[in-house]
């Protein structure tokens, strides 16, 4: 897949849980994780933008586009 998630990376930047982003953002732990771990297909912007607004970050900081081989 192109889009990277980094959100891993920016969470524990933040020192913020897994649990604790899924309250912030409104969304279960399980969709979170998926996303964290790139086993999604699509993301709703107002996910990336709950996402942002609670590790106050861009999306470029949690999404990254790598070129396929």
């Amino acid at each position: 897949m192109a889009i990277i998630s980094r959100l891993d990376r920016v969470m524990a930047d933040r020192k913020i849980s897994l649990n604790e982003l899924a309250e912030k953002v409104g969304v279960s732990h399980v969709n979170l994780s998926k996303l964290k771990n790139g086993r999604v297909n699509a993301v709703r912007f107002s996910t990336l933008d709950a996402i942002c607004r609670a590790l106050d970050c861009q999306p470029g900081d949690i999404l990254e586009y790598q070129k396929d081989e």
